[in-house]
């Protein structure tokens, strides 16, 4: 039998760039003194770039790169200072690393479209609404206080936005994963059977049968989740509190051993982040979408894994990013400060982006030239049907349709 390997098959094939591109690599000091690296890809004569950026993964090799650049546009794809890794993620220091990727096309003379898929979606929102302010008027500190100069920051504004299957926000899809049911933040199988997801007396049905969950057990289900969000919340803030506690007793006096519980790590272990209702009861806020989440087809197995959204992270990374109740970072809290050309690209059989959410973000987004359409395909890419075309393939024909009465 042929191991899965984490990650694996996560987005769909894709076609072969072209010939004759130019790629370099590069790396970028940030306006806080960060370094973060960036490739440029640049077809002969192409004047325009198109960004992709996620704030935790790495979009090196993302699908829709060979499809950008044989239309004949330059690709410009970023890592953050903290890539593949959540444990220290801070979306107000994400874009100052989104910024300086920014300045340095504008420098060397591009024009700029920002493309952000999935959470990138709402990294590039967060960007826009920061960078369309007044420098005095940008976030001052993350949630938990550690400052940001945003205000001394460039932060150009690109020339146009793609949003492609934006989910609503790290802090604010957790909180849809989050299992209520764990009683024991210490014991990863701790738990309360009456919010128990996977409990047949709950409504659950063994995989593929799409279970049935009535509108009681999910209204209780949505507010235990948000309970329990901010339970983490609360212990995030203590663990901060009494770091900064120890930081101004060795400031004050000098003792080795305040500095030194100051800089202690404090991280949150959170267990069971696989558990939306929506991924195994296919009637809530129906769309295309299959069976199973974004991270495998058996979610009663994969929330007790070790993958998963915010599973191991410091006090900070969680108020900043993954806290629905903290962070800055929510894309309908975003979409009023996105002005620029905007296009918003639905895949019908989203996993973690639903048409609920599509029609809240089109209500939301400020851009006067806002275009809003739909293709079938996966949260990633892939095809909604084995044989049909790939979403990655769909998503490039409206992309390149709306760049072109764009750029």
């Amino acid at each position: 039998m042929t191991a899965t390997q984490l990650g694996a098959g996560r987005y769909s094939s894709t076609i072969e760039g072209p010939h004759g591109v130019a790629t370099s690599v590069h790396e970028l000091n940030t306006s806080d003194d960060a370094k973060v690296t960036g490739v440029l890809r640049v077809p002969r004569g192409a004047t325009s770039v198109v960004t992709i950026m996620h704030p935790r993964q790495d979009v090196t090799h993302h699908p829709l790169i060979p499809y950008l650049l044989t239309m004949g546009y330059g690709v410009w794809t970023q890592s953050s200072r903290s890539p593949n890794n959540d444990l220290n993620l801070l979306h107000e220091q994400a874009i100052i690393d989104f910024a300086a990727g920014h300045v340095f096309l504008r420098d060397n003379g591009f024009d700029v479209y920002s493309l952000g898929h999935s959470g990138g979606g709402t990294l590039a929102a967060f960007y826009c609404q920061q960078a369309a302010l007044p420098p005095g008027q940008r976030l001052t500190t993350t949630p938990s206080g550690r400052p940001v100069p945003l205000a001394g920051t460039a932060m150009p504004l690109p020339d146009g936005c793609i949003f492609l299957a934006p989910h609503p926000g790290q802090g604010a899809l957790l909180q849809r994963l989050i299992d209520p049911s764990v009683i024991d933040e210490s014991d990863p199988l701790s738990i309360d059977p009456d919010l128990d997801p996977f409990n047949p007396a709950n409504g659950f049905r063994p995989a593929p049968e799409s279970s049935n969950y009535d509108d009681a057990f999910v209204t209780r289900y949505r507010a235990a989740q948000a309970d329990r969000v901010r339970r983490l919340d609360t212990q995030a803030r203590e663990y901060v509190a009494d770091a900064q506690q120890a930081n101004r007793a060795f400031k004050s006096g000098g003792d080795p051993a305040d500095r030194r519980r100051a800089i202690a790590p404090r991280l949150m272990t959170v267990f069971r982040t696989d558990a939306d209702l929506r991924n195994v009861d296919l009637s809530l806020d129906r769309n295309d979408r299959p069976y199973g989440s974004l991270f495998g087809r058996r979610p009663d197995l994969t929330n007790y894994g070790l993958v998963g959204f915010g599973r191991l992270s410091t006090a900070e990374a969680w108020l900043s990013t993954w806290s629905a109740l903290s962070t800055n970072a929510t894309f309908l809290d975003c979409a009023p400060g996105v002005t620029v050309p905007t296009l918003l690209l639905e895949f019908t059989g989203d996993q973690a982006s639903y048409p609920t959410d599509i029609s809240a973000m089109t209500a939301a987004l400020a851009a006067a030239d806002l275009t809003v359409q739909s293709v079938p395909g996966t949260h990633f890419g892939g095809p909604i049907t084995k044989g049909a075309a790939t979403g990655t393939s769909l998503a490039a024909q409206r992309i390149e349709s709306w760049l072109k009465a764009h750029v």
